[in-house]
């Protein structure tokens, strides 16, 4: 084994266990990566944040690639001089610790804690060019003190609200669940059926930003964000132009208001549709339909909100023995109650046109209702071959609008239900208020009070942090069918801070997803006591320049840090409104074609892998694997290939420094070697300005084959252009696999880290290509060669083609066809 002195390797053969214990060792003294504060730094600055990682144990491969991502691009900016911040944290908080807390008698801190300085250790050994200053974990009372202080500012603003809402329950587990937590209507973690119930629960408005979420994306355009996250989020805030059509209910005082993107349809409207578990139809409900709806609503509440919007469902429902009035025709319609409209879409009720919406159809099929067609697009009748007809067309059956486009006829109809009081145009969203209550313990406690006399009391903020209470673990935090921290009388049971009467404090915490729309602001200054953060250090380095995580985060974590941004910087927090510049979305590390897991058996453990190659090449393979945004399969990828390759860089680094020393004389040496190592930096700049990684890998590979070409058959180590070249090989594998680079280096006789401040500039001179060889083909074969300038035009090299003598020889007395010019290097003469 090869030998560590001091901080000494003592080989010169790549050892990658050696490298990473000697480098270790010497990153942790000299800490080179720190980000510097100071207004009098004058170097451009560079803001780069990977996505927080969650202590679950140690690091997997899913980690191993989006960090070796975000790595290269710090180091880039390293390399080029930056004043470089590139932090790290721990999104800490969560369900995962408390149900091992459960499992392990103990409480959620020590599981957590324990596996932070598990995945910090792995982090240090991963070679990752971080700030640990800037180090910060959101389960911290330090750091969600903060999340309190600005659900006040929310609060004080009506940002946050509470009101009854319907939740997924799990009766087994008494507890909420998200959406992704239900599958097929039932507990992801228990197995037992789901239901739907009605609970106070907190929540952010941010509604009030769904306009703005949209219109900045303007911002975020143009390759900054990839098209599908923008795509995705769009459809998620869904803004549909349109209009509130009033119905009136026989027997109802009130009318009830629907919102309709299509009201040009209403003449088409044969019945009325209420979501099952909405309030309305329950009171809607006849006494003589009660127990057949009674019986239907315990049906729905057993279905997720995914399952009731399949269109592969057969459609369900009860007539509720009501009626409503068509605005627009006069005609009665049965009031239906139904599992396919939310309670919480647009007023939880819809006008059913069914020949033009196929939901609507096959629950007007189901039920023998009437369709009627008012809009022709020339496709056969709905009501005959099942097909609802969902085009523009023109209006049939429709008094006024017939004859007119869809346009002019919503325009129209919008007027007419104005002028009657009976409607008017309005604008709609998809996007739901933010639900952030948990019935859970390990989260941020919601920092309100409840006094019978006072209401809703916000604790002051020379209170926060409410703490979480450190007496409760293990069964104390089993689900019960309210919050664990409930059964914390003592923390429960306060002083209202209005009255100093007896009161008790909220039991809910807050989601998860609070913690993580804002940490990139903390980040900046994660020491301070006085503030959430530095406004004056936020906007020095915010908004963020490059944000790097996993596309599942496409709408819920983005949309929320994007809210959380526009929201402070209203209250005078923050000096930009898009928290992240540019957004890079790694894709999976699969194996054998599928996602890994212990049931499939093809699990890769990270750990392993590691001791098995070594760091460098565990990096080197992921990065090398294809663009960041691509699934790397490790079934299909060779990390022993990696390790032969930095067994021949690294000879290549350690034969040029022992043969000359730095500061040689570049420009005597070798100029065809020369030549290709300033052509590899033009190349590697731009590919790692495109962000592709792997072609940059490739391209340094090349170089080293170059390099040692040199060495070996050449003009031999001691020249002037191999130390060059060695030089530019050290830089550029810095930013994928630092120890070897490090090592490479230093074995170089430079001192000082490879990684700050070295790249190198291409010498424009050596870049021009004085002639390139252009094959001239006939029939596809070859036929002659030529020499010429690299920016021929297609034109000249055509002309010179068909000129060659050799050329001729073979199109003599032939017909030229065709010609196919690919400039500058190929010609082919089709003849026949």
């Amino acid at each position: 084994m090869t030998a560590v002195d001091g901080d000494q390797v003592t080989s010169d053969v790549y050892d990658a266990r050696a490298l990473q214990e000697k480098w270790q060792a010497r990153w942790e003294k000299d800490n080179p990566f720190l980000a510097e504060d100071s207004p009098a730094d004058d170097r451009p600055r560079r803001y780069v944040v990977d996505m927080f990682a969650y202590p679950s144990g140690d690091l997997h491969m899913g980690h191993a690639e989006v960090y070796a991502i975000g790595d290269v691009i710090a180091r880039y900016h390293f390399q080029r001089g930056a004043n470089v911040l590139h932090p790290i944290g721990w999104d800490s908080f969560g369900l995962p610790a408390e149900n091992a807390a459960i499992r392990n008698d103990s409480h959620p801190a020590a599981w957590t804690y324990a596996n932070i300085e598990t995945q910090a250790e792995s982090f240090r050994r991963y070679g990752i060019s971080v700030d640990w200053t800037r180090r910060l974990h959101t389960s911290d009372p330090e750091y969600y003190r903060w999340n309190q202080w600005m659900f006040l500012r929310f609060f004080e603003r009506d940002l946050a609200y509470r009101k009854d809402g319907l939740v997924n329950w799990c009766p087994q587990d008494q507890t909420v669940l998200a959406n992704e937590q239900v599958v097929q209507g039932k507990c992801e973690r228990c197995g037992s059926d789901v239901v739907r119930r009605s609970l106070n629960q907190w929540y952010f408005r941010i509604t009030d930003y769904a306009d703005r979420l949209l219109d900045d994306m303007d911002q975020l355009e143009g390759g900054n964000w990839p098209d599908e996250i923008l795509t995705m989020q769009r459809n998620w805030i869904g803004r549909s132009h349109g209009a509130d059509v009033r119905f009136e209910i026989e027997g109802r005082a009130e009318p009830v208001p629907v919102f309709t993107t299509r009201p040009d349809t209403l003449f088409g409207a044969t019945f009325f549709v209420v979501a099952a578990d909405a309030p309305l139809a329950d009171e809607l409900c006849a006494p003589e339909q009660r127990a057949e709806f009674d019986a239907y609503r315990a049906q729905v509440a057993k279905l997720s909100d995914i399952e009731r919007q399949s269109t592969e469902r057969p459609k369900t429902g009860v007539f509720l023995g009501r009626y409503t009035i068509n605005p627009v025709t006069g005609e009665r319609m049965p009031v239906w109650a139904a599992d396919y409209v939310l309670a919480d879409y647009g007023h939880g009720a819809i006008m059913a046109v069914p020949a033009h919406d196929q939901r609507d159809l096959d629950f007007a099929l189901r039920f023998d209702l009437p369709v009627r067609v008012v809009v022709d697009t020339g496709e056969p009748n709905p009501a005959e071959t099942g097909i609802a007809t969902a085009g523009d067309g023109t209006l049939v059956n429709s008094g006024p609008l017939d004859g007119l486009g869809k346009d002019e006829a919503i325009e129209r109809i919008i007027g007419i239900l104005e002028e009657r009081g009976t409607g008017q145009g309005t604008v709609n969203f998809r996007l739901r208020d933010w639900l952030l209550s948990r019935q859970r313990f390990w989260g941020t406690p919601i920092p309100i009070v409840h006094c019978p006399e006072c209401g809703e009391v916000p604790v002051p903020d020379d209170q926060l942090p409410v703490r979480l209470p450190d007496n409760l673990k293990g069964a104390d935090l089993a689900p019960k069918g309210i919050s664990p921290l409930a059964a914390a009388s003592d923390w429960v049971n306060v002083d209202c801070p209005k009255c100093d009467g007896p009161a008790t404090r909220d039991t809910d915490t807050m989601d998860t997803f609070v913690d993580s729309s804002w940490y990139f602001l903390r980040y900046c200054s994660p020491q301070l006591d006085t503030a959430p953060f530095d406004r004056e250090l936020v906007d020095r380095w915010g908004p963020v320049d490059n944000y790097i995580g996993g596309k599942e985060h496409a709408t819920l974590h983005l949309l929320y840090a994007r809210f959380f941004t526009k929201a402070l910087h209203d209250m005078g927090l923050v000096g930009f409104t898009e928290p992240f510049k540019q957004l890079l979305n790694q894709g999976q590390v699969i194996n054998q074609g599928k996602a890994m897991s212990k049931s499939l058996g093809n699990g890769v453990d990270l750990g392993a892998e590691i001791d098995t190659y070594g760091v460098d090449a565990v990096r080197l393979t992921m990065l090398f694997a294809g663009p960041p945004e691509d699934d790397v399969d490790w079934a299909d990828v060779s990390p022993a290939a990696s390790l032969k390759f930095l067994n021949r860089a690294f000879r290549v680094m350690a034969l040029a420094g022992a043969a000359s020393a730095p500061g040689t004389d570049p420009s005597t040496g070798d100029r065809e070697l020369r030549k290709a190592t300033h052509q590899t930096i033009d190349k590697i700049t731009a590919a790692i300005e495109a962000q592709r990684f792997n072609v940059a890998i490739a391209r340094v590979m090349e170089l080293v084959t170059a390099a040692r070409k040199a060495i070996d058959s050449g003009p031999g180590a001691a020249d002037p252009a191999v130390r060059e070249a060695a030089e530019v090989i050290a830089v550029t594998l810095s930013l994928f696999t630092p120890y070897v680079a490090e090592e490479g280096w230093e074995r170089l006789g430079h001192s000082g880290s490879v990684a700050i401040g070295n790249w190198r500039a291409a010498d424009p001179d050596l870049l021009v290509q004085e002639a390139v060889t252009c094959v001239v083909q006939v029939a596809s074969k070859v036929r002659d060669k030529l020499q010429v300038p690299p920016d021929i035009s297609e034109e000249e090299l055509e002309r010179l083609a068909l000129a060659s003598e050799k050329a001729q020889a073979f199109i003599e007395g032939k017909q030229i066809r065709k010609v196919v010019v690919r400039a500058p290097k190929l010609v082919n003469i089709v003849v026949g």
